[in-house]
């Protein structure tokens, strides 16, 4: 697969190699200092929906492993993503081809585990969602963090801006009293452009924040997408969470009408 219909160039975003620059040397606790006036909250809202806008959907195989629960998991996903929450994973094993499916279309899930000849069907909860790539988040989530930023509900509004390791941290509340810490940074002091570079999120009525981290970025049309994606579950860290590397990615393909629908075959029967 090629990425996108544009050539793009393949690097480490230049947003993570600024980021090792400002701290090279440095062996004092004192924050590094912005090299560009702050942003304002509505600002760094702005250059978000603008690349949410850009970035609408991907088609990607990536190489996922999950140490979540102490078990070691490891494979081939192939994914089609979109925007909206609309969610396809096939998970691959050599020699065995498809051994596991998840669709998420339109607020519900189908999960279909070939080796068990089983199927799950019903509305999609983080829980479901988590069924084959291991991060119990919302659809609209897990697909924003695929897309390499987060996402924004309606209604959310922009809570403050804060300087935390050389980036901006933008901190969103939603209408359901969920929060999200989105951090970004701007790859050209003097042009007024961010790249997300990491993503936190704290559910309401719980303790501690999810965490997102994107690195070995490359560009498309001017966009960082992340080759690396790793997540890690509040008070865990990223070793003991889930590492997606990406292979090969096609940005805003066009689906077909049945692209996000998988049905069970057969003969396979429920499970619980």
């Amino acid at each position: 697969m090629n990425e996108g219909s544009q050539a793009v160039k393949t690097r480490t975003c230049r947003s993570l190699w600024l980021f090792g620059l400002w701290f090279a040397g440095c062996a004092s606790t004192v924050p590094v200092q912005r090299p560009y006036p702050a942003p304002t909250a509505d600002e760094l809202m702005t250059a978000l929906r603008a690349r949410q806008a850009a970035v609408r959907g991907v088609n990607v195989e990536a190489r996922v492993t999950s140490w979540m629960g102490g078990e070691r998991v490891r494979g081939t996903v192939q994914m089609l993503v979109d925007r909206d929450g609309d969610l396809r994973f096939e998970a691959e094993v050599s020699l065995q081809g498809v051994v596991a499916a998840l669709a998420v279309h339109q607020g519900r899930f189908v999960f279909v585990d070939h080796q068990k000849k089983a199927f799950r069907r019903g509305l999609a909860t983080p829980e479901d969602v988590a069924s084959l790539i291991r991060m119990p988040l919302s659809a609209q989530m897990v697909a924003a963090i695929i897309l390499g930023d987060a996402y924004v509900a309606e209604g959310s509004r922009a809570v403050d801006v804060t300087w935390v390791e050389g980036a901006d941290v933008l901190h969103i509340q939603s209408p359901d009293g969920s929060q999200q810490w989105i951090s970004l940074q701007r790859p050209v002091p003097q042009k007024p452009a961010w790249d997300v570079v990491a993503v936190s999120g704290q559910m309401p009525a719980t303790q501690g924040r999810w965490r997102v981290s994107f690195q070995e970025c490359q560009r498309w049309n001017g966009h960082a997408m992340p080759s690396l994606i790793r997540f890690a579950e509040p008070g865990r860290s990223f070793d003991d969470g889930v590492e997606i590397k990406v292979k090969d990615r096609v940005v805003n393909p066009r689906f077909a009408p049945e692209a996000f629908v998988v049905a069970p075959p057969p003969g396979y029967v429920p499970s619980p």
